[in-house]
């Protein structure tokens, strides 16, 4: 039974990817590396920033070293992206929905606390989500389950009555691994560069609520 909606935040609440790839060609460019565009899709969008920065720096990336990094590129995220913010196509007429209809609503984010507070904060949405969880809230980056059973246990709803709405291949697949129906929203990947989700939409647009109750 249908009790709570889960959104990752990037790709899912706001198309943040492109934001996110002029901040890392700023940070990139400034160490003289010039990813390609084909290069972010494949090891950019749903990657943890410690992923990313070793992947591209060609060396692990932890620790303090880590912080200092993903500061300063998240940094440079913010100042792009504060004047840009925008929801996905129907997204704020969906979230509307699921208030008017009482269900518990969440958003759980591998992105750091001060992107969450940026996007939720401009969109005015905070005082309606249950729980607000983030990369500093989890020891385990998505594909593990960690941000998804923290956030039904806050929610207090068993996973198996929540919907998690993702984006990315390690992203549904958290959800997945936590026993979670999953809505694929192909805003930077095809179905077929997901795991089998439960349903797929393109953006929010003409999505009702019995598609998601039809899903239990």
């Amino acid at each position: 039974m249908l009790q709570a909606v889960i959104f990752d935040m990037d790709g899912v609440i706001c198309h943040t990817n492109p934001f996110h790839s002029i901040a890392f060609q700023q940070f990139f460019a400034k160490r003289n590396l010039n990813p390609s565009e084909a290069e972010y899709a494949a090891h950019m969008y749903g990657k943890n920033n410690g992923y990313i920065l070793s992947h591209f720096l060609g060396r692990k990336i932890e620790g303090e070293e880590l912080a200092q990094l993903e500061d300063e590129k998240e940094g440079l995220f913010r100042e792009i992206y504060k004047s840009e913010v925008n929801a996905i196509d129907g997204f704020m007429g969906f979230f509307d929905l699921l208030k008017k209809e009482g269900l518990a609503t969440a958003v759980a984010t591998s992105a750091p606390r001060a992107n969450l507070d940026l996007i939720i904060g401009t969109l005015k949405i905070g005082g309606q989500m249950q729980s607000q969880l983030a990369s500093e809230d989890v020891s385990k980056h998505k594909p593990d389950p960690e941000v998804y059973l923290k956030t039904a246990a806050k929610l207090g709803v068993d996973p198996e009555n929540c919907v998690v709405f993702e984006d990315s291949y390690s992203g549904a697949s958290a959800g997945l691994n936590a026993g979670m129906k999953v809505v694929g929203v192909l805003s930077s990947h095809t179905e077929d560069e997901l795991p089998a989700c439960d349903l797929y939409i393109k953006n929010y647009e003409g999505l009702v609520l019995d598609q998601l109750r039809n899903l239990f």
